[in-house]
């Protein structure tokens, strides 16, 4: 059974992943914000993120389309992408 999201459900998702578990301020997100320079996530923080997403979305996101994932804006145009 496949989930079906919105866009705003899956940024609301995101900010609340990047806020809780990453600390983020909540200030700081936005669908231009770059994950690693504004957002200061790293490598190993992208793949935490990457398997919280599939969490949320009950599919396995590929690495190699993970690395083309560089802002806020990128993570949600992936998801929709996914759930496709």
């Amino acid at each position: 059974m496949n989930k079906q999201f919105t866009r705003e459900e899956i940024s609301a998702k995101l900010t609340e992943i990047l806020t809780d578990d990453f600390e983020i301020d909540e200030a700081k997100i936005n669908p231009e914000a770059s994950l690693f320079d504004d957002l200061e996530l790293d490598s190993i923080d992208a793949v935490d993120l990457a398997v919280k997403l599939q969490y949320f979305t009950d599919k396995k996101i590929a690495p190699e389309n993970f690395k083309q994932i560089k802002t806020v804006g990128d993570v949600i145009n992936a998801i929709e992408e996914l759930l496709k």
